[in-house]
Order: structure tokens, then C-alpha cells, then sequence
């Protein structure tokens, strides 16, 4: 690997590695019980992570050929309804130790190329364009995302560091988005955003206003904001009705609007 342009790359490859190192001692019977996402395996949540890390990593490298997947992923999603379907056929139901090797392979590479590349490149997604930055940072925040419901359903707590700061980063920037992927009228400024990091120091975003504001732990904020908790089930401090409006459905992932985790449905098992 040569000179790092883009950091969030090795971000992106120490959330994979720590996944991967919880998930990689795990007999095949385990990687095969319902999380409490969707009922979706610990195999179908590798599988989505790397199916979707492919894509990302052919925007980069052949946009022709991801144009072309993404065109096949809309016309059998359409007739079928099922992306986790899709999924496992396009990798030929690849799951178990092997799905985690081979994800392992790919992920360590893919790294490798978005690390030298330049941050501002343009890249086609599902979604609008992104910056390569944007996109390497998506992934990230996707594996930390679905992560969580391997960590939930193995009764791990995930000890987080401060490369969360990307996701941070990414849900107050998505602020905006909430409200226009459900069509509805931005009701006002963002709020004054205060997060205490893994490391103990703070984080802010926006204007100081005692008016409307979140405040709080950095890991529950991106918790909210990706949608793996209920902002109900999480001690954020929220004040104003802007500030609740925004957390009772943050969603800083590209896509339809999606509705948040009931309160009570998604927490860290005792096992």
C-alpha cells in the first residue's frame, strides 16, 4: 500500500477487521440463527456486506460493469421483491467460513485501492454520484451498522473508537436528507449537536442553541442515525421539537425511507 490519501479507507478495513474477528471463531450452526434485524442471518449480513463492498469497489474501478449489476439488481428486485434473494444467488449462496474468507480477501484489497485514490472522484452509486471519500465512508458506516446486529444477537457490547467520527460525521450531514427522502419540508435548522466520543472527548456540530439540541453518547447518536436503535432506547439528551422531529426517524443511508427500529426491538442480548 502506498501513500494514504484517503483515511477513512483504513477505518473502513479496522471495523471489517474487528467484525471479522468476532465473527471468524464462530461454528457454521451459529452464523446461521436469525439476528433481530428482519430475521437476517450473521450469513446474510456478510453476504450484504460484501455484495455491496463489491459494488462500491467496481464504481470505482468499472463503472460500465457496476451500471450494468446495478441494472440487473433493479429488474429482479422488481419481479421478485426480494433483495436478500438477489443477494444470495448473485454469490451463488456462498455462506459459513468460506463467505467470511472470501469477504476477509476482498475487503483487505478493496482497502488497498480506495486508500491511493483521489477523495474527490466522483463515483456513481444506487443513489445520487458520491466523492470516492463519501463512498468508502458509506461503507464504513454500513459495516458498523449491520455489525451491531452481530454484536446484539452474540450479547457483545462493541467497544467503539473514535473512527465513529466518520458516521458522526455522515448523520448530521444527512440531516436534510431525512426529511427529503420522505418528501417533507426541512422544519428548520439543523440542531446544536454535542457527542462525547470513545476516546472522552467531545465532538460538535452546528450553531450552540439551547432551543433545539442532541447531546450525549457519540456511539448512540450513530446508533439513531443508522437506525440500530430507537432513539427511545438510548439516553441521548434531546431538547426541541426540531431535535425530536429529526431523531424519531434519522437516516443517513441512501435509499427509500425507512422507518425506525420499534423501541425495545433491538438491544444487546443476555446470553
Amino acid at each position: 500500500m502506498g501513500k494514504i490519501r484517503l483515511s477513512q479507507a483504513l477505518d473502513f478495513f479496522d471495523e471489517s477487521e474487528a467484525l471479522f474477528m468476532l465473527l471468524e471463531p464462530l461454528p457454521e450452526y451459529k452464523l446461521n440463527e436469525p439476528t433481530q434485524f428482519k430475521d437476517w442471518t450473521l450469513s446474510d449480513v456478510v453476504q450484504h456486506l460484501h455484495i455491496w463492498n463489491w459494488a462500491a469497489n467496481e464504481s470505482l474501478v468499472n463503472e460500465s460493469s457496476f451500471l450494468k449489476f446495478l441494472d440487473t439488481l433493479f429488474k429482479k428486485v422488481a419481479v421478485s421483491g426480494s433483495l436478500r434473494e438477489f443477494e444470495n444467488d448473485w454469490l451463488e449462496g456462498l455462506s459459513g467460513p468460506e463467505l467470511l474468507r472470501e469477504w476477509r480477501r476482498f475487503y483487505t484489497a478493496m482497502t488497498a485501492r480506495f486508500s491511493d485514490c483521489d477523495p474527490k472522484k466522483r463515483l456513481k452509486w444506487a443513489g445520487p454520484d458520491m466523492s470516492a471519500r463519501s463512498s468508502i465512508t458509506a461503507r464504513l458506516m454500513e459495516t458498523w451498522a449491520h455489525g451491531q446486529e452481530a454484536y446484539d444477537h452474540l450479547g457483545v457490547i462493541r467497544q467503539d473508537e473514535d473512527r465513529i467520527h466518520n458516521i458522526a460525521i455522515l448523520g448530521t450531514n444527512t440531516y436534510k436528507w431525512t426529511f427529503l427522502v420522505r418528501q417533507e419540508q426541512i422544519p428548520g435548522p439543523m440542531p446544536f449537536v454535542r457527542l462525547k466520543s470513545p476516546s472522552g472527548i467531545f465532538w460538535e456540530f452546528g450553531q450552540d442553541n439551547d432551543q433545539d439540541s442532541i447531546t450525549g453518547s457519540a456511539t448512540e447518536f450513530c446508533q439513531v442515525v443508522t437506525q440500530v436503535r430507537n432513539v427511545a432506547d438510548t439516553n441521548l439528551k434531546v431538547v426541541g421539537s426540531v431535535a425530536n422531529e429529526w431523531m424519531s426517524k434519522a437516516q443517513c443511508f441512501a435509499g427509500s425511507a425507512e422507518k425506525p427500529p420499534p423501541a425495545g426491538t433491538r438491544f444487546t442480548r443476555n446470553v
